[in-house]
Order: C-alpha cells, then sequence, then structure tokens
C-alpha cells in the first residue's frame, strides 16, 4: 500500500472487506473480575454454576403458624379446632422445639421450619384461643403448603447463568443469593482517543484565530462507552510525525485517531501506522469516510477516523464501534433500533460505494436530508436517523420501503 498523499486513493476496500478485517480482529477477548456493584450489563465470561442450594433451609412463605397438616384435618369456621402454641419462629431465629401432635410455632415469612411441623397455616385463618399461648384453627392446610423447600429455587450444582449473558439487575440478585460478591465478566476494552490536528482546541473551547474546538473527542468518548468500552486515554496531537507516533504507542487495546487520514500533506498517521505496524485497509468505497483506515501496531488495533465530523461517526459505527462491542462480548450490529418505512422522495447514489444518508421523519415517511456534507455535524442532530444505500444499488425510488436506523435510544 503505497503512501497516497498529494496523490490520491488509485483503489477503496469495499465496507464489506473493512467489515470482514474488523471481525477478524474480534477473538481476542480477556475476561476480569469485578464486583457485583459493578456488573450490570457486562457480559459472563464463564458459566455461574451454584455452590449450595437456595434456599439452604425449608421457610415459612406466609405469617402464620408452622403446625402437622394432620392435626388440622376438619377445622372449619364452625369447628375450629385448638392447638397449643410452643415458640415462635422468626428469620435468623429459629425455634428451638419439636412440634408435636396438637401443638404449633408462631413463624413469621422467611422464618426457618421447625421440627415436626410439615405446613405452614396462614394466620388469617386462625383467631386467638381461650389462653395466651393457644390458637383456633378454621381451616386445613395441606402438607408442605406455604413452605419454601431446600432448593426450591436454585439447586446446588446448577447453572445459574449461561456464558455470554448481558448481566441485568435481577441477575446480580441471583448471583448474591448463591453467595456471590464478584463476577467474571468479558473485559471492557481499554480505548485511546487521539484527536489530531494544529487547529484543534481542547473541547469546550472558544473558537479563535482559525482554530476550531474539538467535536470529535467528546463524541466518541460518548460512543465508546455507549459500546462498553472504557476510555484510557484522550489527548490533542499536534500534526507533527514525532508527536503522532508517540501517541500511538499509547497502553490501550484499540486506538481511535480523529483526523490526519486523508491524503493531505499533513496527513501524517496512515505512513505512520504502515512504519511501526501494519496498515491493513487506507480509502473505502464509502460516503462520507471515503479516507477511513485502519490497522494493527503490536496487540493494538488502530482506527483512522477522518476529522469532518459526520465521516468520523460513519467510520466510527461502520468499523471501530463494531470491534469494541465484539471485544466487550457484546453483539456486533448497530445498537440503533430499526424501522421499515417509505420514501417521502428519491434518495440517489451511485454504484460502487456505499452511503449513509442522514434521515427525518415526518407523518410516517423518510425524508433524506443530505448525504454531502461531511462537516455539518449538526446534520444528525435534525436527522432522525440514517439508511445505508449498498454499493450495487444507485438508491432508491420514492415511495420505496427502506430501513431507518434510528439516532434515539
Amino acid at each position: 500500500m503505497n503512501d497516497v498523499r498529494m496523490r490520491g486513493f488509485a483503489e477503496r476496500t469495499s465496507v464489506e472487506d473493512a467489515v470482514a478485517w474488523v471481525d477478524r480482529q474480534a477473538a481476542w477477548i480477556v475476561p476480569e473480575v469485578v464486583p457485583l456493584s459493578e456488573a450490570r450489563g457486562r457480559v459472563l465470561a464463564e458459566p455461574v454454576v451454584s455452590r449450595i442450594d437456595v434456599p439452604t433451609y425449608p421457610r415459612a412463605m406466609m405469617d402464620g403458624y408452622a403446625v402437622r397438616a394432620a392435626d388440622t384435618m376438619g377445622a372449619g369456621d364452625y369447628d375450629p379446632l385448638p392447638l397449643r402454641i410452643v415458640g415462635t419462629s422468626l428469620p435468623a431465629a429459629p425455634a428451638n422445639v419439636t412440634v408435636g401432635e396438637g401443638e404449633a410455632v408462631r413463624i413469621m415469612t422467611g422464618a426457618p421450619m421447625p421440627e415436626g411441623a410439615d405446613a405452614v397455616l396462614p394466620v388469617e385463618q386462625t383467631q386467638p384461643g381461650s389462653s395466651t399461648d393457644s390458637v383456633l384453627v378454621l381451616a386445613a392446610v395441606a402438607r408442605g403448603r406455604h413452605i419454601g423447600q431446600v432448593g426450591e429455587d436454585i439447586r446446588r450444582g446448577r447453572e445459574v447463568l449461561t456464558r455470554g449473558r448481558v448481566l441485568r439487575p435481577q441477575d446480580l440478585g441471583v448471583l448474591s443469593s448463591i453467595g456471590l460478591s464478584e463476577v467474571s465478566v468479558i473485559g471492557a476494552p481499554r480505548v485511546a482517543i487521539l484527536v489530531t490536528g494544529n487547529e484543534v482546541l481542547p473541547a469546550g473551547s472558544k473558537p479563535a484565530d482559525y482554530r476550531i474546538a474539538d467535536a470529535n473527542g467528546p463524541m466518541l468518548s460518548a460512543l465508546v462507552e455507549r459500546d462498553h468500552g472504557c476510555v484510557t486515554d484522550c489527548r490533542y496531537v499536534p500534526d507533527d510525525p514525532d508527536a503522532i507516533a508517540e501517541a500511538l504507542r499509547a497502553d490501550a487495546d484499540i486506538i481511535l485517531v480523529s483526523g490526519g487520514s486523508s491524503v493531505g500533506e499533513e496527513d501524517h498517521t496512515p505512513q505512520l501506522v504502515r512504519k511501526l505496524g501494519m496498515l491493513a485497509v487506507h480509502g473505502i468505497a464509502m460516503r462520507p469516510s471515503s479516507p477511513a483506515g485502519m490497522g494493527t501496531i503490536g496487540h493494538r488495533q488502530v482506527f483512522l477516523l477522518p476529522g469532518n465530523p459526520v465521516s468520523c461517526l460513519c467510520a466510527y459505527d461502520f468499523f471501530a464501534g463494531r470491534l469494541i462491542r465484539q471485544r466487550a462480548g457484546h453483539r456486533a450490529d448497530w445498537p440503533y433500533r430499526q424501522q421499515q418505512l417509505p420514501l417521502a422522495e428519491k434518495l440517489s447514489s451511485a454504484i460502487g460505494r456505499t452511503d449513509y444518508a442522514r434521515v427525518r421523519i415526518q407523518n410516517g415517511q423518510v425524508i433524506p436530508l443530505a448525504i454531502r456534507g461531511a462537516s455539518i455535524l449538526t446534520s444528525t442532530t435534525r436527522a432522525d436517523g440514517f439508511v445505508i444505500v449498498p454499493e450495487a444499488s444507485e438508491g432508491f425510488a420514492e415511495g420505496t420501503p427502506v430501513t431507518v436506523y434510528r439516532y434515539d435510544a
């Protein structure tokens, strides 16, 4: 692959081939152990097998009385049967008695069942007896009724959660219930963001003296977080080969370089990636983002994202985000809601390239905003989403149903 500065691309890689390269880089996954408090939304690196039964002891599922079911047979509103209360069982404070014939233990929900009892009689089916140590049974209860049995929820040796599961809040409850305080998950890929350009001021700065405030850094940081990566470094690098080369040695798994990826005289990064490692792709048959590229330096994957904000967003979504999501154990697909709607007007393209067209949705129809203007970032904030026109298509006619990828959650 030759130096294309001030010459242009002799040929461009297809989006399909570029995506295939990305997917080949996704196999390297490293697990890490995190506390449950940090595990929501993370992906299990290995199956979880319970080492205990849940519950570990028979327990009451109702407030009432632990009884022998046989002692309640025949009881009714008009023929209550008396039982003698011989103790009280509370959660973590069991009654140290054995229930015998004609006896009962007052019991609360979650409390251990006393020896000899085989059912719980709900308090609603009783009334006070003639003394404080007696109760009247108003209804019969079946053996085993209202008792949580050992292992009723989870059996020892059972696989509770499978590898690859995205952990939900209730999953964390289950993990805690089997005695785990931490869990092995797929490690979040560490991502370094390098924003290049002598004209770029730090994010949030007021533009002045032919210099512009950085828009790509904050956008990329938010996208990486959305895709379950961890931004470990975000720095501004001048258009200087030595400074860029040093930044490309960042301690990260994936490096995103914003700017300096095209064919201009100051676009040093592609040549530096080739010199320091391997430049696999440079120049892609798509609009916007045609100057995008990707390669490796050591164990790090490097993505060359154009400096124009829409191009940067597009190249990230197509390629870098796809790798970050897979490295974090999530699906490669875009995390956008899809909707099928008809075009309100024709959407034109050119055979031989993939187009990323920003669109609005109005009255149930899709209205193209622009497929030009890669520096007009507000075309994405005014848009409801985007439509992809594949490279084999000249576009879509008015009324054609198209898939809209919605920017909103």
